[in-house]
Formats: C-alpha cells, sequence, structure tokens
C-alpha cells in the first residue's frame, strides 16, 4: 500500500459526529414521545460513513465495513456495512421515534416495501460536499445520492400512490451528514490547500451543501437537520498522523471546522427562511463530541483518545479486520475505530444533545 492510500484509509472519515440525532425531541422511557398532531413516519440520511448503512458494500471501494470485527455488538453479531460495533445514528432515530429498528441503506439487495415507507440511507461512507472527495474514495456522490432520491421517490410512488408519498416526504426528517472527508482528505491530507486558501474552500463547501439541501427541498424534504463539522483535529486517527509525538488533538484542523461550521450556520438559517415550510436546522456537534472527547469520565468512558479496534490509533475500515484484536470491553471507549464512535458513543452523545434541539423540527 503506498503513502498515499495509507493517507487516505486512516483520515478518510472524519465524522464522528454524528451520534447526533436522536436530538428531535425529549424520550420517555427510551422512546420519545411526540404531540398527538406530530407524525414523523421515516428516517432519511444522506451523506458519509456516520450515516451509511452499508451502501458502499456493492461498491469497488476501499471504504468498506461489511467484515469482522465491524457489527460485533449488532444484532446476530453480523457486519452489515455499517462502519461500527453496533446501531449507528439513523437506526437510534428511527429507534427512538417509534418508526421502527433499523434503517437499511437504499442499495440493499434484499430491501423490502416496508423498508421504503420507513426510511433508508443513500449515504457513502467517505462521500463529501465537494465532488472530488467521493471521487478520490471511489464512492456515491451526494450528486449520486440525490440521484438514487429520485429513484426511491418513483418506486414509492408505485407502491402508495402519490399522495402517500408527499406525505412520507414531508413529515420526514431528512439528516445530511458530510463535510468532515473534504477537509480531513482532501483539503488537509491530499494538498489541495496548495491550490486553495481555507477561506475559499470552506466557501466552496458551503455553496455545495446549500445547493444539495435545496435540491432535496425540491424533491419534497421539508423538515432537513444538517449536522456540522466535529472536532475532526481530535479524532484519534488525525492525533496520531499530524498530533505529533503526544498525539495531541490538531488545532488548524479543529480551527478548520470551526470556520466552516460558522458559514454552515449562516448559510441554513438563511434557507431556513428562504425555503417555505421548510424547517432547516444547523445541529452543532463540535462542542458536545469535544467536551466528551475531553472530560469522558464524567460520561461514564474511560478512552477517549484511541478506538477499541487494534491499537485504536490508526485502524479504521480495512486496518481494522479479523487479525487487528479489540479492547477487552467497548462500553469503555468512546471510539470504535479511529474515526468512528461506538454504539455507546453515538447514544451518550445523542442524550446529550436532545435537550438543545428538542423543539426545533415541532
Amino acid at each position: 500500500m503506498n503513502r498515499l492510500s495509507f493517507h487516505f484509509l486512516v483520515t478518510y472519515n472524519t465524522k464522528v459526529f454524528f451520534y447526533v440525532f436522536v436530538l428531535l425531541w425529549a424520550a420517555c422511557e427510551g422512546k420519545i414521545k411526540l404531540p398527538e398532531n406530530i407524525k414523523v413516519p421515516a428516517i432519511f440520511a444522506f451523506g458519509d460513513s456516520i450515516v451509511d448503512q452499508g451502501n458502499n458494500n456493492g461498491i469497488k471501494t476501499l471504504i468498506k465495513s461489511n467484515f469482522k470485527p465491524y457489527g460485533k455488538d449488532f444484532e446476530g453479531g453480523v457486519s452489515t456495512g455499517r462502519f461500527g460495533n453496533g446501531k449507528t445514528p439513523p437506526d437510534l432515530i428511527a429507534e427512538e421515534l417509534g418508526i421502527t429498528e433499523l434503517i437499511p441503506a437504499y442499495l440493499d439487495p434484499n430491501l423490502k416495501l416496508e423498508d421504503l415507507k420507513k426510511g433508508v440511507s443513500f449515504a457513502s461512507g467517505g462521500s463529501g460536499y465537494v465532488p472530488e472527495t467521493a471521487k478520490l474514495a471511489s464512492v456515491i456522490s451526494l450528486s449520486d445520492q440525490l440521484e438514487l432520491f429520485k429513484e426511491y421517490i418513483g418506486k414509492l410512488k408505485g407502491a402508495v400512490g402519490e399522495e402517500e408519498t408527499n406525505n412520507i416526504l414531508t413529515n420526514s426528517i431528512h439528516l445530511v451528514v458530510a463535510g468532515s472527508d473534504d477537509l480531513a482528505n482532501t483539503y488537509f491530507t491530499l494538498g489541495v490547500s496548495k491550490f486553495y486558501d481555507i477561506n475559499s474552500y470552506t466557501d466552496l463547501m458551503v455553496s455545495s451543501a446549500s445547493s444539495f439541501i435545496q435540491e432535496i427541498y425540491k424533491l419534497g424534504a421539508r423538515r432537513i437537520a444538517v449536522f456540522s463539522i466535529p472536532p475532526i483535529g481530535c479524532l484519534p486517527a488525525q492525533r496520531t498522523l499530524a498530533g505529533g509525538g503526544v498525539r495531541m488533538c490538531v488545532e488548524n484542523y479543529n480551527q478548520a471546522a470551526q470556520l466552516v461550521n460558522s458559514k454552515f450556520s449562516s448559510e441554513f438559517d438563511s434557507l431556513a427562511e428562504k425555503l417555505p415550510q421548510s424547517k432547516v436546522v444547523f445541529i452543532d456537534i463540535y462542542n458536545p463530541l469535544l467536551d466528551l472527547i475531553q472530560m469522558p469520565q464524567n460520561y461514564g468512558f474511560e478512552v477517549a483518545d484511541r478506538g477499541c479496534c487494534g491499537t485504536g490509533n490508526i485502524e479504521v475500515v480495512i486496518l481494522c479486520n479479523k487479525y487487528s484484536g479489540t479492547c477487552p470491553d467497548d462500553t469503555k471507549y468512546l471510539f470504535w475505530d479511529s474515526y468512528h464512535p461506538t454504539e455507546k458513543g453515538y447514544r451518550v452523545l445523542v442524550d446529550e444533545i436532545l435537550q438543545n434541539y428538542v423543539n426545533r423540527f415541532i
């Protein structure tokens, strides 16, 4: 494996963030109780590996996780292509809202009609807002995810009719989770910084993200949750690659994430006002995740600077495999591999963030 491929594998996913979204309302006995007039029939997801439920399984790319030890704590210990040890944010959101237990990948060959009605993920691990990011990883770009969404809508109309399809699209939650790979891989690792300054590049990210949100709005999405970039400089792999001998958080990476987040916030607030009947909500996961990384003991974790898989410093996707070994107890770890949280990590983050967004989609 050449140096470029190695760097890509260990930096590709900075997305750790995600966990976030069961963030919609307050939970009661494990299930979120919505007002009787509020219905959320389905969950849809677009973006990168945080919400990829297995779409990368059937495409030619190195960015896959359909092998052990991924899925160690999933139902039956099956490696489904989810980038973690168990359930991921789309599953947790659907579970808490009482929709269904699992959200499948749209490209799952075993997809059923009932799945279509309750939501699917179009996301692809390694993708990003900037088109070059998906090309680099040989994964499904956001523009291609949009085409899959259109195809899905056609199938749903054929199954339940146009009126019910419109009802599902209007009232469902559409998760958009991307941008980490644009910074960690395309900008910092592959030298795009030689051609763009960080201000220009983050402008490009914001423009691409805004266009995508407007496109899914045109197709019927109204409740749209857009997640911020996490503190990518504090992810285990980034600490290893650029944090020096003591693996400190990489400050310029975090500063880049904060810059694009500030631009995202302004742009999405503007979209929410411009798009009639829309609820475009920008969700800050940067600060909650940073707090969890800096003070893991406050949340019941013992290890937050490395993952459970292998040494935890560098292993991700094919570097985290059946020969890598795993930690004795992944419930003590915030991260499963060097990029993605454990299922427990996702759940804790969800609970932490819920209170800040309890009424935004009602």
